[in-house]
């Protein structure tokens, strides 16, 4: 793979440098805008700075500011409204999902080769146990996607997803306590591992296209179905308390009670999910993200802890695997601290500072 034109770009100075850097992380990080824009703005930036002979925070400002106007200036509002706090589309949340259980795997295979030895043993309680656990996983993170992409109700939405997962956790409980625990085969850890990269580069190849569109619900038929995705966006994409949401439909409800006969909603509003990001965007809308995703690094670090715990006692001394979850649960509290004060922040702060 070849230098990208922002690798090429030869700055005079060292911290016009480090400036270009930051301008580079923020749009990713913040802004998810495209590579292409990205090197095309920095492209632009590195002519003016080497015109003007100053400085590049002189000449262009803060970096985090310059990323800022380069993302409200040349980023659509259609791109924006389709992705999630994660800048991703439903389709990339399902390969970032399904790619990233895979590698989980591997690492996990990886760590059972050090600790335990090469060959794994299985039993039917073991491969009805460990079916389960992929299953309410990926079902979760199916019901995760499914709530970013607006999708709260109904068999597929986020609801009937958690709903598959707690039966997929009862049967599969219910199959491993009814099963013998007798040896059925050995496995070699290696061969586990190929699975799990296999998983992982056939869950990031998957065209992320296909995927937007089983998440994405069809033309809205009636001004209803327009009012109820409106209602998911609100409450699943932009976080937004259930009660402003509802509030925000019933207006719109009615507005087109109130209109001339015959007027859809989406002639009268627009596109359903540019409609929702200009209801939803704000100052408070970075403390309802935050506040969301410190309720997730939560969860996740306490699950951590108890794992770790739970090793620890059942092996009696301080083994990898318990390093490793206590590791995990680190991470993720240093997560939970910082989407604290971010959620605490003052509503209108700079998040990039």
């Amino acid at each position: 793979m070849g230098k990208t034109r922002t690798a090429e770009l030869d700055w005079a100075r060292e911290e016009d440098q480090e400036w270009a850097d930051t301008v580079h992380v923020r749009l990713a990080l913040d802004h998810d805008v495209p590579l292409g824009l990205t090197e095309e703005a920095l492209a632009e930036a590195h002519q003016l700075v080497r015109e003007a002979g100053l400085p590049a925070h002189e000449v262009l400002g803060a970096p985090e500011a310059y990323a800022s106007a380069v993302a409200a200036e040349r980023v659509s509002e259609e791109h924006r409204a389709r992705t999630d706090a994660h800048g991703m589309t439903p389709g990339e949340g399902v390969r970032a999902a399904f790619g990233t259980l895979g590698c989980v795997g591997f690492v996990l295979g990886a760590l059972y080769w050090i600790e335990d030895g090469l060959w794994v043993t299985g039993s039917w309680a073991s491969v009805a146990m460990s079916a389960t656990v992929v299953a309410v996983i990926s079902l979760g993170a199916l019901a995760l996607v499914a709530r970013a992409a607006g999708r709260i109700r109904g068999v597929w939405g986020m609801w009937g997803f958690l709903a598959w997962a707690a039966c997929a956790l009862a049967g599969g409980a219910a199959v491993a306590s009814a099963t013998p625990d007798r040896q059925l085969f050995d496995v070699p850890v290696p061969v586990l591992m190929a699975g799990c990269a296999a998983w992982a580069v056939g869950a990031y190849a998957f065209p992320d296209a296909t995927l937007d569109r089983w998440f994405t619900p069809r033309p809205h038929a009636d001004d209803e179905q327009w009012l109820v995705r409106l209602e998911g966006l609100l409450r699943g994409r932009h976080a937004m308390p259930a009660a402003e949401a509802r509030g925000h439909v019933r207006e719109a409800r009615q507005h087109l009670a109130g209109g001339t006969d015959g007027e859809r909603a989406e002639d009268v509003f627009g596109d359903v999910e540019v409609y929702a990001m200009r209801l939803a965007e704000g100052p408070r809308k970075r403390q309802r993200l935050a506040r969301r995703k410190l309720y997730r690094a939560a969860a996740l670090a306490a699950m951590f802890a108890v794992l770790a715990v739970d090793e620890a006692l059942e092996a009696g001394r301080f083994s990898g695997w318990v390093a490793c979850y206590v590791g995990a649960s680190g991470c993720w509290l240093w997560t939970m601290f910082a989407e604290w004060r971010e959620a605490r922040g003052p509503a209108g702060a700079d998040p990039s500072r």
